[in-house]
């Protein structure tokens, strides 16, 4: 089954927020320890350098910078909400995709998440909790304020659709 895609994207700015994210937790210590291990060798086995060098940039270099320089874009593609009379509908990901329909009948609690970074960019997260063993469906990359007033009509809906007799 193919859903359409959520009508609400997430904000622009999530996509330097993905980035810094990128740049703090991969691409930059993959090139710090590419730089370090040219360095030592430079300084200790220049004579590995013919082949340390095309394996540094194959497994270090280009996977960093292609991950930090791809995927805040290819991710802001992907991430979309949209708040029905019945469901939260979000998509999230970006290699790996997901598309999750919540029913507003089986919302337990709706908050709202900014960790450091996104505080930085005036971002924030909005959780959705539900019984459901695939866990909390996470709409991230919001204006603070939209995700506070999204948050706060994903309560109120749920609160008048009648719960399942599940």
């Amino acid at each position: 089954m193919n859903l359409r895609p959520p009508a609400n994207r997430v904000d622009p700015r999530a996509r330097r927020w993905w980035s810094a994210q990128a740049w703090a937790s991969l691409a930059a210590p993959m090139l710090l320890v590419a730089l370090t291990m040219f360095v030592l060798s430079l300084l200790f086995f220049p004579s590995a350098l013919g082949w340390l060098g095309p394996l540094l940039l194959v497994v270090l270099v280009v996977p960093g910078l292609l991950y930090a320089l791809v995927m805040p874009s290819w991710r802001y593609r992907v991430h979309a909400w949209e708040l029905g009379s019945k469901a939260v509908y979000a998509a999230s990901g970006w290699f790996w995709q997901k598309h999750r329909v919540t029913p507003l009948s089986r919302v337990q609690t709706v908050d709202t998440t900014q960790g450091p970074i996104q505080r930085a960019f005036g971002l924030a997260t909005v959780v959705v909790t539900t019984a459901s063993t695939h866990g909390d469906v996470k709409i991230a990359g919001l204006a603070a304020e939209d995700a506070e007033d999204l948050a706060r009509r994903i309560g109120e809906a749920a609160e008048v659709v009648p719960g399942d007799a599940t």
